[in-house]
């Protein structure tokens, strides 16, 4: 098989993370997020936040670890942030990465596969800034959505501030920024 068809195949496979579903809503609409609709807006904010990073980042490798980063739910599901991150599920994530980018030119998975554990790992400034960014969303969503999935789950504010104080590895500004919304979540009652 040639690599154009290797890369379509790809295509093909990966649709199916339009259909794991989130744990949050979209703001203003009473469905929740897909993780394809999740890794767009994250890309979309890496992009946009890129100059207030703490480090100098490379813009395109944010970008790629973003698109890749939740391809392993295909096979192992979405869990909520808040929830303790068991082995089983990253060994199922793992799993699921590996299988998926089986179907790419292997130069081109290896590569992924890469950004892929880079991610993860967070040590990087490349993956600190994306990680940092991948919090955002769910956190807007809950902002502007009367904290839905926070009040749903019964998330505490020690455990929001605790799980997302991470953004600050990647752009203090944008963490002082966040911190200050949720603090007035708190004093209006959203966040408990």
């Amino acid at each position: 098989m040639n690599e154009i068809e290797q890369i379509l195949k790809f295509s093909v496979e990966v649709e199916q993370l339009k259909d794991i579903h989130r744990k949050t809503m979209p703001v203003g609409l009473d469905r929740y997020e897909n993780s394809a609709e999740h890794s767009w807006h994250v890309c979309l904010l890496a992009l946009l936040l890129k100059d207030h990073a703490n480090d100098q980042i490379n813009i395109d490798r944010v970008i790629r670890m973003l698109l890749i980063h939740d391809l392993g739910e295909i096979d192992a599901g979405d869990k909520i942030i808040y929830a303790s991150e068991t082995k089983e599920q990253k060994s199922k994530e793992s799993k699921g990465i590996k299988r998926l980018l089986s179907f790419l030119p292997k130069e081109q998975a290896d590569e992924y596969f890469e950004l892929w554990h880079e991610f993860e790992a967070g040590d990087s400034a490349d993956s600190k800034y994306a990680k940092s960014i991948d919090r955002i969303p769910p956190i807007l969503q809950n902002l502007h959505g009367d904290g839905h999935s926070w009040k749903k789950y019964s998330i505490r504010k020690e455990k929001v501030f605790e799980v997302n104080s991470r953004i600050d590895q990647g752009s203090d500004g944008v963490w002082n920024v966040i911190k200050a919304k949720l603090n007035k979540a708190v004093e209006d009652g959203l966040l408990q």
